[in-house]
C-alpha cells in the first residue's frame, strides 16, 4: 500500500508539473509569478527522493513534506511541507489507509497549514479549497458513503472553494498586498491543492 501512496504521489507531481504555467500565471496576478515553477519543482523533487517501496505510510509522508519544505521556494514550501509533515504524523506505522484515516490526515495538514501560516478560511488562501473539502468529506462519511463519493463530495467543494476565492480580497501573503486589486483573481495555493485532491480521488 505504501508502495501506492508513492505512486499517487507521482500522479500529483505529474499534475503540477503539467500544470507549472497555469499555476504560475495565476500567481502573475497576484503574487510573485512563481507558484507553479516552484511546486514544479519541489514535486519534482519528491518523484526523485522519495522512496518507493518504503512500507511505512508515514516515513514515506515525510520524506514528502521535507522535500517540498527544501525546495518549494516562497510561502508555498513552508505550508505545503508542514502539511504533509503533519498528515505524516497520522500515519506513522502504517501500510494501509482507510476512509477515516484519510480524514484524520486532511484534518492535521489543515491543522498544520493554520498553525504555520496564522490563516483561517476567508483570506484567499488554499484553506479556502481545503476546508470546505474536509467538511464535505466528513459529513459524506458520517451520512455513509464510501471513500471515492466522498472524495467527489472533497473535490465539490473544493473547486467551490476556489470560485470562492475570486470573490473575496487577500488578507495573507504577497497578494493582500493588492488589496481589493485581488478580487476577481482565483487563488493559486487553493488551486493546486485542489488539484491534489483531484489526482488522490482519480486515483482511488
Amino acid at each position: 500500500m505504501a508502495t501506492r501512496v508513492y505512486e499517487c504521489l507521482k500522479s500529483i507531481g505529474e499534475k503540477i508539473i503539467e500544470n507549472k504555467d497555469f499555476l504560475t500565471d495565476l500567481d502573475r496576478e497576484i503574487g510573485d509569478a512563481d507558484h507553479g515553477v516552484n511546486m514544479a519543482r519541489g514535486f519534482q523533487g519528491v518523484i526523485e527522493k522519495v522512496a518507493q517501496d518504503d512500507p511505512d505510510i508515514g516515513a514515506v509522508l515525510k520524506k514528502t513534506g521535507m522535500t517540498l519544505l527544501s525546495t518549494v521556494g516562497g510561502a508555498s514550501g513552508p505550508l505545503y511541507g508542514t502539511a504533509y509533515m503533519e498528515a505524516a504524523k497520522v500515519f506513522a506505522g502504517k501500510n494501509e489507509v482507510t476512509a477515516e484515516d484519510f480524514l484524520a490526515g486532511l484534518d492535521a495538514a489543515i491543522s498544520g497549514i493554520q498553525k504555520r501560516g496564522k490563516a483561517e478560511k476567508g483570506e484567499k488562501t488554499m484553506l479556502d479549497a481545503l476546508i470546505p473539502a474536509r467538511d464535505a468529506y466528513a459529513s459524506a462519511l458520517e451520512g455513509g458513503a464510501d471513500i471515492k463519493s466522498a472524495l467527489d463530495a472533497a473535490c465539490k467543494a473544493a473547486n467551490e472553494g476556489i470560485e470562492f476565492t475570486k470573490t473575496i480580497a487577500a488578507t495573507k501573503g504577497r497578494a493582500s498586498y493588492l488589496g481589493d486589486r485581488s478580487i476577481g483573481h482565483q487563488d493559486p495555493g487553493a488551486t493546486s491543492a485542489t488539484m491534489t485532491l483531484e489526482v488522490i480521488r482519480d486515483f482511488i
